[in-house]
């Protein structure tokens, strides 16, 4: 049964791309960014691509890759381009016929409301694609706010959610952002301070029994 699962977060920078190469890494899921804006230090392909030593995992290519590191309908509107949702979900149609019954990691831009075009952000890219989310939460002042926005609007939108990750540390209100969101955890990840394939692999292997529990059981 085909698994595909869309990597969200609170924001920009709580980790969605350290999460996606643990799950993939735990999963042997395969994993797709279609929208890449800013790739001055490598593509978050490339990273997480680095990140994992499970070699069940299939990388597809980006749809759009734009140098400026902003808002893809900025960084697009830079290079005279639009994103066309359409190939988007052309793509997302084809990976489906290759990925069969394996689980496929999407990671989006920043957080729900980020504009992909005039009239279109990432959440409507959700939406059009029919498929649940996983809400990535980094522990910070503030994120209790954010994480909780995020889910209120993901309710009201009827966009599905198989649970959140937390990462870092900043206190430990995790329980109840599950409790007052309504969603449960999935896992936590700790502050990782060397982030390479060896620690990837460690928490992957900690943490596959819950994932795979919350994404399957």
């Amino acid at each position: 049964m085909f698994n595909p699962y869309f990597i969200t977060g609170i924001g920009t920078d709580v980790g969605k791309t350290v999460v996606s190469a643990i799950l993939a890494e735990a999963l042997g899921a395969h994993y797709w960014k279609p929208i890449q804006a800013g790739f001055a230090e490598g593509t978050d392909t490339e990273k997480v691509k680095s990140l994992i030593s499970n070699k069940a995992c299939t990388f597809y290519s980006e749809i759009y890759k734009f140098q400026l590191p902003a808002s893809p309908h900025i960084a697009a509107r830079e290079e005279k381009k639009i994103i066309e949702v359409i190939k988007l979900i052309q793509a997302f149609e084809q990976i489906k016929e290759k990925t069969g019954d394996q689980d496929l990691l999407i990671e989006g831009a920043g957080g729900l409301l980020v504009p992909l075009g005039d009239q279109l952000l990432v959440a409507d890219f959700i939406k059009l694609l029919r498929i649940k989310v996983i809400l990535v939460s980094r522990n910070y002042l503030g994120s209790i706010n954010h994480s909780l926005l995020t889910a209120a609007f993901c309710r009201s939108n009827d966009i599905p959610v198989a649970g959140w990750i937390f990462t870092d540390t900043y206190m430990d209100y995790e329980e109840e952002i599950v409790k007052w969101s309504g969603y449960p955890k999935i896992i936590n990840v700790p502050l990782l301070p060397n982030i390479n394939a060896q620690t990837i692999a460690e928490v992957a292997k900690q943490k596959k029994n819950a994932i795979i529990q919350a994404l399957h059981g």
